[in-house]
């Protein structure tokens, strides 16, 4: 039972983190800023959620 609610978290978490970049990806698209939907990336946004993308997005910004 406890296996069941750990594999749905994590597929939640897994989802909520696709649909975060993607949003992100709708709304950078005029800035030129988009970051691409991977397995890394999707794994990084997924464990650290917003704070994650924000991370990435500054990562971004001030080192490429």
């Amino acid at each position: 039972m406890i296996f069941i609610k750990l594999i749905k978290y994590i597929f939640k978490r897994i989802i909520f983190a696709g649909f975060l970049l993607y949003s992100y990806n709708v709304i950078s698209v005029n800035f030129n800023m988009i970051i691409p939907i991977n397995y890394f990336v999707l794994l990084i946004v997924a464990i650290l959620g917003p704070f994650g993308l924000i991370g990435i997005v500054l990562f971004r910004f001030f080192i490429l």
